[in-house]
């Protein structure tokens, strides 16, 4: 049999689809036209150009999220061949078929790959993942950061909120309040900048709640799995001695 050209070789992908929040999740497949270069949501725009499903009938397009197309802005995370990534990078040259895709479980559905992140911004409010400013006027620059500690900072601040450390995190699910290995390594981040570290204590009282740093099982996936490569199980275990050192303060009214 003759080997397939590009332009007759085929893609298949199983998609886990939800018609809403309270349906039941169902696989649907579909075959698609291989392209060089064809990444996982360039797959997902040919969809919606042409709703068919292998069986050739037509359903409605599958609804995912998306952005900047150039793993910036976190919003395409799903899990791809049981493993949760950007779907922009993921590029179908270097994924076993057929491609399944899902949404990450860690979050609720709202429709098909689309998730609701509200568990993870709330977090980093619980934590005031910010710089705080009083007022709308020019401050000034501010205080500089020790060039040592901003080379550290600025891997932490690589964080695009994308969720895939929490879905990889097995102590992040619907029987658990912990906060997660993202908003972690964010006090850690706005505790070590010069104007941030004035509400330091704060963070780290809201990470010795329920649900807080204690909730970390070191299982190390969360580094494993983090797009950007930041350094999560570093951060996780500075927070740990930090809020160590202000639980016995706390204790001492030192």
């Amino acid at each position: 049999m003759a080997e397939q050209t590009a332009s007759t070789k085929k893609v298949k992908f199983i998609i886990t689809r939800q018609d809403g929040p309270d349906a039941a999740s169902y696989d649907e497949e579909f075959e698609l036209p291989y392209r060089p270069g064809m990444n996982v949501i360039s797959a997902l725009m040919e969809i919606q150009r042409n709703p068919l499903n292998a069986k050739g009938a037509k359903v409605a397009p599958v609804c995912w999220e998306s952005n900047c197309l150039e793993e910036v802005c976190g919003a395409c995370s799903m899990v791809i061949n049981g493993k949760p990534h950007q779907a922009c990078a993921a590029l179908v040259d270097k994924l076993e078929q057929p491609i399944r895709v899902q949404p990450m479980k860690t979050f609720p559905v709202v429709r098909d790959l689309i998730i609701d992140r509200s568990r993870m911004f709330n977090a980093l409010k619980r934590v005031k993942a910010w710089i705080p400013i009083d007022g709308t006027y020019d401050l000034g620059p501010g205080p500089r950061m020790a060039e040592k500690k901003r080379q550290w900072a600025y891997e932490l601040s690589k964080c695009m909120t994308c969720g895939v450390c929490l879905e990889a995190c097995p102590n992040v699910n619907d029987k658990s309040d912990f906060i997660g290995p993202a908003p972690i390594s964010q006090v850690r981040l706005f505790n070590a900048h010069p104007t941030g570290e004035m509400n330091a204590e704060e963070r780290l009282d809201a990470l010795m709640d329920d649900g807080g740093i204690e909730g970390c099982g070191n299982s190390q996936n969360c580094v494993r799995s983090c797009p950007k490569g930041i350094p999560l199980t570093t951060s996780i275990a500075e927070i740990n001695k930090q809020t160590t050192k202000h639980m016995f303060k706390k204790w001492l009214g030192v």
